[in-house]
């Protein structure tokens, strides 16, 4: 049975966004794998609090997040580089 979570940032998406983002991860598990897992596939949202995600050393808010969707950029693109690169070879 799949089971797949969903990370965000509380105050980011509403409701029914959420509600959307269940539904179509759900869709594509059963496209992948036929109807039988519709009714085994379990989809939780976890929400984590304003300010306590960061990307390379930053915490990000619900509004850094916003003004993203928006095009704004809020964490240069060199230092959210070079996080994924410290976090590539640390594994």
């Amino acid at each position: 049975m799949p089971l797949i979570d969903i990370q965000l940032i509380k105050g980011v998406f509403t409701p029914d966004q959420k509600k959307h983002m269940i539904e179509k991860v759900t869709e594509a598990i059963v496209s992948v794998e036929g109807e039988a897992m519709r009714p085994v596939t379990w989809v939780r949202v976890h929400e984590t609090e304003s300010g306590e995600w960061a990307i390379g050393g930053k915490p990000l808010t619900a509004s850094d997040v916003k003004q993203m969707a928006a095009g704004v950029t809020v964490i240069p693109r060199v230092r959210a580089a070079a996080a994924i690169a410290s976090l590539n070879n640390s594994a």
